[in-house]
């Protein structure tokens, strides 16, 4: 069995967030506590974001109050897009990780967050400031951290740079994304190797959009680079509505999960949870 464990990210609210239909609340609710039991070490559960701009999360402060965390060791993430989300999040004892997405694409920072990347570098600003205050932690998830399709410039200095001015923030969660599913075995392996020797003090994982057909082969490539920090979803569902019409999907957690028990990690998990949640999620996402 290896001594460093891999940090396990379920994302119900990535998969549910761009779904055709709104997902009842008691449905969410009780995916989530099916997922509680599991044993992810974090769920992205929710987010508070405008309601005009995601209508499927415009329900997370009434998801928060029927969610059941006795008994779990599973910490929650929610979204944020602006300050006033973070005021709003920092709120609920319950949440551990507010994350915020800023992308190495101006055009997406601008659909995603609508403001500038100036301006959402201020913003990490006042939410790095909130979390201190309230005891919680920041997760920046740089996002078409591999290339975009809007032409704007991208290469992995970009990316890189950005890390660097993260890291100089004393962000400590750093999260490399696949928006809209471009990445290369190859560019993964680049930007992790550069980064975690460069940054031993800041945990960098990837949020990595793949298709059923190509998710190992980046899983691999990020596992090979030294990454222990990875987010999934249930059936490979999810994607960004705001980055193109296609949503392209998650790493699927029920693929990634006996993967990366072949390589001695995810022993503590609870199968019968995990089954559970499964089966949840079919009828939930239909």
């Amino acid at each position: 069995m290896l001594n460093d464990q891999i940090t396990l990210v379920e994302c119900p609210r990535d998969a549910m967030q761009g779904w055709a239909h709104f997902i009842p609340t008691d449905q969410k609710i009780a995916y989530i506590n099916t997922l509680l039991k599991v044993g992810f070490d974090t769920l992205d559960f929710g987010s508070f974001v405008s309601p005009k701009a995601i209508p499927q999360m415009a329900d997370t402060k009434d998801v928060i109050a029927g969610l059941d965390l006795s008994g779990t060791k599973t910490k929650l993430l929610a979204i944020v897009a602006n300050e006033r989300g973070a005021r709003d999040a920092v709120m609920y004892d319950e949440i551990s990780y507010l994350g915020f997405p800023f992308s190495v694409s101006p055009t997406f920072q601008q659909r995603n967050t609508n403001s500038t990347m100036e301006e959402s570098a201020a913003t990490i600003d006042a939410i790095q400031e909130l979390c201190v205050k309230t005891g919680k932690e920041a997760v920046i998830y740089l996002s078409m951290g591999f290339g975009n399709p809007y032409g704007d410039e991208y290469n992995q200095e970009i990316l890189l740079r950005w890390a660097a001015e993260m890291v100089a923030k004393d962000i400590r969660i750093l999260s490399l994304a696949d928006t809209v599913g471009v990445a290369t075995p190859e560019q993964v392996t680049f930007a992790l190797q550069t980064l975690i020797p460069a940054y031993p003090g800041t945990s960098i994982g990837v949020h990595l959009h793949s298709a059923p057909h190509n998710w190992k082969e980046k899983a691999e490539a990020a596992l090979n680079a030294g990454c222990r920090r990875f987010d999934g979803a249930l059936k490979g569902i999810g994607g960004c509505p705001m980055a193109q019409d296609d949503l392209v999907g998650n790493m699927d957690s029920e693929l990634m999960i006996p993967y990366f028990r072949s390589k001695g990690y995810l022993s503590n998990l609870d199968d019968q949870a995990l089954s559970e949640s499964s089966r949840l999620a079919a009828s939930v996402f239909q």
